[in-house]
């Protein structure tokens, strides 16, 4: 979340100012957001993603969570010959995608899926070369299983805000009632991935927290 960040605000300022701003059409699309209060990822997630998709090419992408389109336009704009998936079950976000979309998927990549990821995960073929998770933080470790089984051989996957503003250090019992399930859920993947030797895991303290996953196969 963008006005979350764990890192210093300072250092969080710098790292916006100093690394190249998104323009045109991504541009209009992060206004509206942040006149509208609507949580997109922030500058230096975009900027690390941009990088990443350079690095690894990837033919095609999952996304869970759509929100209003902005990151898998800009994931669409980082890789022009790239096939995008993404997945969202808010209406009111569904029709602000599907606005985005229609304005500025000009090369026709991406699809969006309306539903419960749940329930539509189990449902899609093929492989896919990176998964990104930008949902409901509690069921991140239900989706896990479906994600890598779409993994491609050299895929990886991605989980944002899963630092919560520094709760995942706060004893459970200490969290507000209705935070729990989230902080369970979190906890329930954190035990799964972090010093598992079937995985690769990095941690990267962009915007509330970012979990890279890979299966290991060494």
């Amino acid at each position: 979340m963008m006005n979350r960040p764990v890192v210093k605000a300072e250092l969080v300022d710098w790292m916006r100012e100093k690394q190249t701003p998104v323009q045109g059409d991504l541009e209009t699309v992060l206004n509206f957001a942040q006149e509208n209060n609507i949580p997109v990822i922030p500058h230096e997630t975009v900027v690390y993603f941009q990088m990443l998709i350079q690095l690894i090419k990837p033919k095609r992408i999952l996304e869970i969570g759509t929100a209003i389109g902005f990151s898998a336009l800009m994931m669409a704009q980082a890789a022009p010959e790239c096939e995008i998936v993404t997945i969202d079950r808010n209406q009111e976000m569904i029709e602000l995608a599907k606005d985005n979309l229609s304005k500025f998927d000009k090369r026709k990549q991406i699809t969006l899926l309306e539903g419960d990821a749940a329930d539509l995960l189990s449902t899609l073929d093929g492989q896919y070369d990176l998964v990104f998770m930008d949902s409901a933080k509690s069921k991140y470790v239900d989706f896990l299983p479906f994600a890598l089984n779409l993994l491609s051989e050299n895929g990886v996957i991605l989980m944002d805000d899963i630092f919560q503003a520094g709760e995942i250090l706060i004893p459970i019992m200490e969290i507000k009632r209705n935070q729990r399930a989230l902080e369970r859920g979190l906890r329930r993947l954190f035990d799964e991935v972090l010093n598992n030797p079937k995985f690769l895991t990095s941690i990267l303290p962009l915007g509330d927290g970012l979990l890279m996953i890979k299966p290991n196969k060494v």
